[in-house]
């Protein structure tokens, strides 16, 4: 059978006279496809072959035993209702005839023609019936994919250990899923109402809770809390619950959805902490109260010491904010790469499924939506590596003058009227050594944090200004650029100054910031060798400096765009990655563009199929695999295949030392777009040039002494 002749064929079950004949003729003159069949038996093993609608003499079912057909009609999947065409005698309708009605009851779906019938009427009503079942499938496809997105959703839920709940209002009927009933110390199949969720949170936290919940259910604001809850056991434990409103037509909230996670582990780390800075404080009280005492001993002792203690004591003041910081850095890098290997997972398949989503403008929306989502997330997780310092910047000598007065425009549309934009730029600077598009967004945080801070308006300076470093402890002996920015705002407390930098800490109010704009700009100022220097006074201002690099060359000049390279269609690809659901997300996006994938899950799996005769053009590889990176992988595959292209896939920024790597570089999360460019470019360069370049892709060196 051709395609689509099971899916949509009319199955005729009419034995007496020429009723089959004739009507299959008509249909199959009129474009359908249609077969016969001799009984009841026959009819059943027809639909259940494939069938688009059935065309029935009433005759032939009336002393039927039709509890075998009824039984399939009732079992039919929620998407399908199966049509059916009842041929009735003259007079026969169901208007008239009790059979007819009965028959037209017990099989659901039914339209009556009453015999003899017009050619005209029975094509339309089949070709209706065809068209219909055409639809049913198409909801078959689209519940199909619904069905996929729910679980890649849920597989991202459960590697956040996130549990999801609802408050439907006004009647406060809570529905919790398993995750998030364990979180209150209940098993997956007990029953958790509302009351026993009130029933659970400790009665320090109840008022402060209710309040927050009042609010939200009076404006419509996210539901965002922190509070402790008490499990059947007697235990005490931390949970994080955020939701938001879910509004009827009219306006009026439906109810509140959101996640919930257990943060025991974190309020606890957060506990010892506080417990040592309390006890560090007393160190350092007695430390003050042992300095007084020697000093009304020992008075011969001059005020010069002293100054060494003081230099002590900042200096491992000093220490002890790096230690943190770097340790802060380290678990924000690494929780931001997890992140952007779920991302990957989640853009992949969204941008794969929107391509074969049917015509529907709201899944459209919908996916969109999530796209949207997921690419800030993405940009979330930028902001992370950069705090980590354990993003790619490209440092390039730049005219930091010329950045600054370029983007004058965009820093008076984004700062408003009421706030004044000044610069004060020096001429004949040197260039700095600084990642341009990184340095334009910090510059604009810088503003926008400034702009935040005059809620009544006022002026904001831009200053640059050569300066050299000396007996700066946290920079480099050498030469540098500062770059301050100076608002006349509110300005910071000691308090808050001290913790500026930090990821998520925002001395605004809840939804005005991520915490994330000066943590992102010290990050990215350390990875270019700089430093983020902040002063403020409550009441006067703030002043951020960016101390930046002075480059070792000029500016380089611009260049013209290369010319595009000759596409390879399709090509064979090793591709290399231990995470199966980013292997399989990828491999669908490279099938999907045409070619054909072999999957590795390790190096020495990748290794052992390069050994063998197996064609392969090109090679995609993940970085941070264990037992061998992807930097090891691509210098091992040189002995083996020196003319392979090698893709390295990575959206971690810190490679393996003693390494230096040309490798064209795809930063994860990344589009089926970016994708097929990256590729496009390597399949369709000149095999002599393209291999040179590939094959000095990854040099060793020597560290400097």
């Amino acid at each position: 059978m051709k395609p689509g002749v099971s899916s949509e064929r009319a199955i005729i079950l009419a034995p007496t006279g020429r009723d089959a004949s004739v009507a299959a003729a008509l249909i199959k003159e009129a474009g359908y496809y249609a077969n016969t069949c001799a009984d009841i038996a026959g009819l059943m093993h027809e639909i259940e072959g494939g069938a688009g609608l059935a065309v029935i003499a009433d005759e032939a079912i009336k002393t039927a035993d039709l509890r075998g057909l009824v039984s399939w009609l009732n079992d039919q999947p929620p998407w399908s209702d199966f049509p059916i065409v009842l041929l009735t005698r003259q007079g026969g309708g169901p208007e008239r005839n009790p059979d007819a009605m009965r028959l037209g009851q017990i099989l659901g779906n039914v339209t009556f023609i009453e015999r003899p019938f017009h050619p005209t009427t029975l094509v339309s009503i089949v070709g209706s019936a065809v068209r219909a079942r055409r639809r049913q499938y198409e909801t078959r496809g689209i519940l199909e994919d619904l069905t996929a997105s729910e679980s890649l959703l849920q597989t991202a839920m459960n590697a956040g250990h996130l549990g999801a709940l609802e408050l439907r209002l006004p009647d406060f009927e809570l529905e919790a899923s398993s995750t998030c009933k364990s979180y209150f110390g209940r098993d997956s199949g007990a029953p958790f109402t509302y009351q026993d969720l009130l029933g659970a949170v400790h009665p320090d936290d109840r008022e402060r809770r209710h309040a927050i919940l009042q609010d939200t259910v009076d404006t419509g604001r996210d539901y965002r809390i922190e509070y402790r809850v008490i499990w059947p056991d007697g235990s005490q434990h931390w949970v994080d619950v955020r939701a938001r409103a879910v509004r009827h037509r009219d306006g009026t909230i439906k109810s509140l959805v959101g996640v919930c996670s257990d943060i025991t582990a974190r309020k606890t780390a957060e506990i010892e902490r506080e417990t040592l800075l309390a006890q560090l404080a007393a160190e350092r009280t007695a430390l003050a109260d042992l300095t007084a005492t020697l000093e009304q001993r020992v008075e011969q002792r001059t005020t010069d010491l002293m100054k060494e203690v003081a230099a002590r004591e900042r200096a491992q003041e000093q220490l002890r904010q790096a230690q943190k910081m770097e340790a802060i850095g380290q678990l924000t890098g690494g929780v931001a790469h997890d992140f952007n290997n779920l991302l990957m997972a989640v853009m992949g398949n969204l941008d794969l499924l929107r391509k074969r989503m049917p015509g529907d403008p709201r899944l459209h929306r919908l996916v969109d939506g999530a796209l949207q989502g997921a690419e800030r997330g993405a940009s979330l997780t930028q902001r992370l590596l950069a705090f980590a310092r354990q993003q790619d910047l490209r440092a390039v000598p730049v005219d930091l003058g010329a950045l600054v007065r370029d983007m004058g425009n965009l820093l008076e549309r984004s700062l408003g009227p009421r706030v004044a934009l000044r610069l004060d730029i020096p001429e004949e600077l040197p260039p700095a050594s600084v990642d341009t598009n990184q340095l334009e967004l910090a510059i604009l945080n810088l503003a926008i944090n400034a702009r935040d801070a005059m809620p009544d308006g006022g002026a904001i300076d831009i200053r640059l200004a050569a300066w050299q470093a000396r007996n700066d402890p946290t920079l480099r002996p050498g030469n540098y650029l500062k770059l301050s920015v100076v608002d006349t705002g509110i300005g910071m407390a000691a308090d808050v100054l001290k913790r500026a930098i930090e990821p998520f800490f925002s001395s605004k109010p809840v939804g005005k910031g991520t915490g994330l704009g000066l943590s992102m700009v010290h990050g990215l100022a350390v990875q270019l060798g700089g430093a983020l220097q902040l002063a403020s006074t409550v009441g006067k201002g703030t002043t951020a400096t960016l101390v930046l690099p002075v480059a070792t060359s000029a500016p380089a000049p611009a260049s013209p765009a290369p010319a595009p390279q000759a596409m390879k269609r399709t090509a064979v690809i090793l591709l290399v990655d231990d995470d199966p659901l980013i292997a399989m997300s990828t491999a669908e996006m490279l099938e999907d563009l045409g070619h054909r994938v072999i999957s590795a899950n390790s190096g020495p799996h990748a290794l052992d199929i390069l050994r063998s005769d197996q064609p392969i053009d090109l090679m995609m590889t993940d970085h941070m695999m264990p037992g061998m990176t992807g930097v090891e992988l691509a210098t091992v595959s040189r002995q083996v295949r020196p003319q392979l292209p090698v893709l390295l896939a990575t959206g971690y920024a810190d490679l393996s030392d003693g390494t230096q790597v040309d490798l064209p570089r795809l930063a994860k999360p990344y589009h089926q777009d970016q994708l097929r460019e990256q590729l496009d470019h390597l399949l369709g360069q000149g095999a002599a040039s393209d291999q040179h370049a590939v094959g000095a892709g990854v040099r060793a060196f020597s560290p400097s002494p």
